[in-house]
């Protein structure tokens, strides 16, 4: 086997983790154990503890309504027949009278019962002791009936009538043998065990089979996408989680492939940019090597403005690095801002003048701020760079600071093409060119977006655009304004 292959972080884990169908199982057996075991609780292990409780809860009930109708003979040997027969067990219910006890009603279930075939002395002490325990009294006998011995239950309950006399009822219901039952719940309970630890095997594997299909599906497609086939698609399962995790990872791989394309285009313009320049250099310096009076003025001029704008280039890619990675921040402190955006103005007199271009600053006072003064001078210069360079044929760029709600905005606006709706959130990118045709910018480097971006997310600052196609754009900021109300004169 490869060895690239056996010690890759994916073919680890498949040795440490063990399957999806297995943890299933697991679970699934689990859970089936669990279940069986609370079954065989109650069904084996306290069935004579419930059949017990449940014959105690016959004999109470027949108590009431015996009970309730000593009063009435005939009403009570109806009451006497329903129970005995509903119950299965023998009945009698004795008044009693000066320490006598006297039968007023009964009903024999089962003729060889122990309370009927009592003689008269044996009834006397039970009816005596049913008084002496507070009216409720139960026991436990063997019966021997027929050369069988037959265990059941005897129960008396006593109450005092409407007329002041004892009434006791005695009751008598054979216990039925559950040893045999519990024994045979046991055996089956092994055969069920084994029947559902299989079956859930079985649903292990399938429901295994419905999630992990999916999965390898997807795993599949990932390890396309690692080796930077961006047209990989993901598919779901049929089921909800699958189909959000496929939406996802398409998603994932399409934005994938645009970053893939921005950062080719990235390698092409950068070297564009950069090789200008040096071509014009080198070009310029050729030529006054070479040709006898060339050393002019003027081309001693393009070689320095050419490695000025090289300088240029690379400074904003090293500041953009800084910015990307963290190690350039922010030192805030309060300056005036709008006393910035005029020395931003200042720096373009002599560009308005030569290339005809307008640009105006509006505001109504100035107004401070807590921030890093020179990022915040690169904002505004790379913003005002990038109007210069798309504005209109009329070269009219707008600068414009209000302050509302405690925070101050500035928005510098161009008169160009405009951006279309979808391609608003990657004119952000580096280089992202909407028509896609990488021009020479009149001003800057054409990092500055990017570089704005960077700055106003390390200051926490609100930033966006708004474009209408054909009518131009406008590129804005916020800051909290901390300002003294001082109105001066427009730049």
């Amino acid at each position: 086997m490869n060895n690239d292959r056996i010690n890759s972080p994916i073919y680890r884990s498949r040795r440490r983790v063990s399957g999806i169908s297995w943890r299933l199982f697991g679970m699934l057996t689990l859970f089936v154990v669990l279940s069986l075991i609370v079954i065989w609780t109650f069904q084996v292990a306290l069935l004579n503890r419930f059949y017990e409780s449940s014959k105690l809860d016959e004999f109470h009930q027949t108590d009431e309504e015996i009970f309730s109708a000593t009063e009435n003979i005939e009403l009570l040997q109806r009451i006497t027949y329903k129970r005995s027969i509903g119950t299965d067990s023998c009945i009698r219910v004795f008044k009693i009278t000066d320490g006598v006890p006297s039968e007023i009603a009964d009903c024999d279930a089962n003729i060889n019962c122990f309370i009927h075939h009592a003689d008269g002395g044996e009834i006397r002490r039970l009816c005596t002791s049913v008084l002496e325990k507070d009216g409720n009294y139960t026991r436990r006998i063997s019966n021997s009936v027929g050369g069988s011995t037959v265990i059941v239950t005897i129960h008396a309950a006593a109450s005092k009538g409407a007329d002041g006399s004892d009434y006791v009822i005695l009751q008598e219901s054979a216990l039925l043998p559950l040893s045999a039952t519990v024994t045979t719940l046991e055996h089956q309970f092994g055969w069920i065990m084994c029947i559902l630890i299989m079956g859930a095997l079985v649903m292990a594997l399938l429901l295994s089979r419905l999630i992990c299909l999916p999965m390898e599906r997807m795993s599949r497609s990932a390890r396309r996408l690692a080796k930077g086939e961006y047209d990989a698609h993901f598919f779901g399962g049929g089921y909800r989680e699958a189909e959000e995790l496929a939406e996802a990872l398409n998603y994932a791989a399409s934005e994938l492939a645009k970053t893939d394309n921005l950062q080719k285009e990235l390698v092409a313009n950068i070297s564009h940019d950069l090789r200008t320049p040096l071509t014009m250099i080198k070009g310029y310096g050729e030529v006054m090597r070479d040709i006898p009076g060339e050393s002019t003025p003027e081309n001693m001029q393009v070689i320095i403005d050419e490695t000025e704008r090289l300088t240029e280039l690379v400074n904003d890619m090293l500041d953009l690095s800084k910015i990307r990675a963290g190690t350039r921040k922010p030192e805030p402190e309060i300056f005036d801002l709008t006393e910035v955006i005029g020395a931003v103005m200042l720096r373009y007199e002599k560009f308005t003048e030569q290339q005809e271009y307008s640009i105006t600053f509006e505001k109504a006072e100035n107004v401070s701020v807590n921030a890093d003064r020179t990022m915040i001078l690169q904002v505004v210069y790379n913003l005002v760079n990038n109007a210069l360079n798309y504005t209109g044929e009329d070269k009219k760029v707008q600068i414009k600071q209000t302050v509302e709600g405690g925070r101050v905005r500035v928005s510098v606006t161009d008169t160009g093409v405009g951006i279309a709706p979808e391609d608003i959130p990657y004119i952000w990118d580096r280089y992202y060119k909407v028509d896609k045709v990488h021009k020479r910018a009149v001003v800057g480097t054409g990092l500055g977006l990017s570089i704005v971006k960077g700055i106003l997310e390390s200051h926490g600052a609100r930033y966006g655009v708004e474009s209408v196609i054909d009518k131009g754009s406008t590129f804005w900021f916020e800051l909290d304004a901390i300002y003294d109300g001082n109105f001066e004169e427009e730049i």
